[in-house]
């Protein structure tokens, strides 16, 4: 049977190379899956109508990751390793986007991320809110599968 078009984008599963805990990477959102290129203008000389746009290097923004604080993680302790020590491991991610069956229905490859930033959000005791953190992580390229 085939999938219905548009997919709903809230069934998905997030693998991390450095973590085998699934309960480590319950992501309540992924972004920053998107590429682009920059591109290049070349100006010919005698032709005032217009400018060429040559494409150049392939752009990929920052992947950003978000859930709900764990105290005891791997992936946090691998983001602070890198801030504390410098000690910069790159991993490998997989975004698995399912179908209501939980199968997959797309998964994207993301290669060579390293954290660049690492956020909670606000402690405010009028709220009783949970407590939100933060991954954004540099990234070389992804593959779509």
């Amino acid at each position: 049977m085939a999938d219905y078009y548009p997919p709903v984008g809230f069934y998905y599963s997030v693998f991390i190379s450095i973590s085998p805990n699934p309960h480590d990477l319950a992501f309540q959102s992924v972004s920053g899956l998107s590429v682009e290129y920059e591109m290049e203008e070349y100006k010919e000389g005698g032709e005032n109508r217009f400018v060429h746009k040559l494409p150049g290097r392939t752009k990929y923004p920052n992947l950003i990751l978000k859930r709900g604080l764990i105290t005891d993680s791997v992936v946090t302790q691998w983001c602070m390793a890198a801030f504390t020590l410098r000690k910069f491991i790159p991993a490998d991610i997989v975004v698995i986007l399912m179908n209501e069956k939980g199968l997959p229905m797309r998964s994207w490859n993301v290669a060579h991320a390293i954290p660049v930033k690492w956020a909670i959000s606000d402690l405010n005791a009028e709220k009783s809110e949970i407590l939100v953190e933060t991954l954004e992580l540099s990234y070389r390229y992804f593959v779509m599968i």
